[in-house]
């Protein structure tokens, strides 16, 4: 299992987790001043936009997660992210994190997937950060942060073997194996079937520095080609294209990694009623050792306090807060089944002065840093109830 995972896979699924809510706060933008009840602003958007960013590439987080470490589980992962989204405005339901969580695993699987070599899970990850700083592109100090964790990622991982990117390429399958979540988007677009499994095509370009299959050559022990025969190769394969730029701006040419949600398609944010991966109840050795390592890169997060007189935001991934209740109520943890789910920018009054008292009592602790327990992590609860 490669130790160099988990910065790839925070950096992707967060930049899933951005195109989503950006797709979403602009369908419901059509009030510039927010007077409309339940329409987020232009600014809401920015501001949203802007904090989850500054979060996800803070100096201290990313040179935490640079750090040789193992992958953590998809209940540790969507621990954090959940944090990461909550650093802004917006709120969401556990219910609803589960859904967005998804969301944002079937496309980084989808994308790891079709990935040519496995060198090019790093053009997947700088279309990510490409696409993140153009969100941020209105305020420099945010895209200093991301052009400093890019150049870090070019830095650590430029000059990795190509044996340890098919390491890491390996780590993230298994990662992914048991996540078979239907997408609509890829149903209609016939890139998944029904049973949550990829398609891989048989055609296309193969990857850089590979020839065209079809072709079987012998040769002697001097070396020399002394015969040349073809095989079926059961599709149609093409020339490689041009390689992708590796530096910090450039054309990447793949276009895995980019923004699908960039056109408005309600449908492509919907998930369906498969179940993905079982809860595993067991014992897990491992348990106190991986959360102290969430314990030291939580703690490491630098929340801004927000006044207390702004307004908070509850995101809703459902039709109804009935159906949120709902599926509250029957678990919500990631292999949970539901019908057909839909990203909803919404505004809740009750909510938002909820969370502007309990955002307040963050901003209390962030106040006092030094209050911090340096024996956190054997209680994941409790363990954020003291960030």
């Amino acid at each position: 299992m490669s130790v160099r995972t988990l910065p790839l896979v925070f950096i992707n699924l967060g930049g899933e987790m951005l195109y989503i809510l950006d797709q979403r706060l602009r369908a419901h933008n059509t009030s510039e001043d927010n007077s409309e009840k339940g329409v987020w602003s232009e600014n809401d958007r920015r501001i949203v936009m802007n904090d989850i960013v500054s979060t996800l590439f803070s100096k201290s987080f990313m040179d935490e997660l640079l750090k040789p470490q193992k992958l953590y589980s998809h209940r540790t992962m969507k621990t954090v992210l959940t944090r990461i989204a909550h650093t802004s405005i917006m709120r969401l339901n556990p219910a609803s994190m589960d859904r967005l969580y998804e969301l944002m695993v079937m496309a980084f699987k989808y994308q790891v997937f079709l990935c040519p070599r496995p060198k090019d899970l790093l053009l997947i990850t700088y279309n990510h950060m490409d696409t993140i700083r153009e969100f941020v592109k209105d305020t420099p100090a945010v895209v200093n942060h991301v052009d400093e964790t890019h150049r870090k990622i070019i830095e650590v991982y430029s000059s990795l073997p190509e044996g340890e990117f098919q390491l890491l390429r390996q780590t993230l399958l298994i990662f992914f194996q048991n996540m078979h979540v239907r997408v609509s988007t890829f149903i209609k677009n016939k890139i998944q079937n029904p049973n949550g499994r990829f398609v891989l095509t048989t055609s296309g370009p193969v990857p850089h520095g590979t020839d065209v299959p079809g072709l079987i050559r012998t040769f002697d022990n001097k070396g020399k080609e002394v015969r040349r025969s073809e095989f079926p190769t059961g599709g149609s394969y093409t020339s490689p294209v041009r390689e992708g730029s590796f530096e910090l701006h450039g054309q990447r040419v793949l276009r895995l990694g980019l923004n699908m949600y960039t056109v408005d398609h309600p449908e492509e944010t919907h998930t369906s009623k498969i179940p993905s991966v079982k809860a595993d109840d067991s014992p897990n050795l491992l348990a106190k050792e991986e959360l102290n390592l969430l314990a030291r890169l939580m703690g490491s997060m630098k929340v801004d306090s927000v006044p207390r007189v702004e307004t908070r935001f509850r995101i809703n991934l459902f039709n109804t807060d009935q159906e949120e209740e709902q599926a509250e109520a029957s678990g919500g943890a990631v292999g949970s089944s539901f019908d057909v789910i839909n990203i909803q920018a919404m505004q809740d009054e009750q909510a938002a002065t909820q969370l502007a008292q309990i955002a307040g009592q963050f901003e209390e602790h962030a106040e006092k840093p030094e209050t911090h327990s340096v024996n956190k992590g054997d209680d994941l609860l409790a363990m954020m109830d003291d960030l």
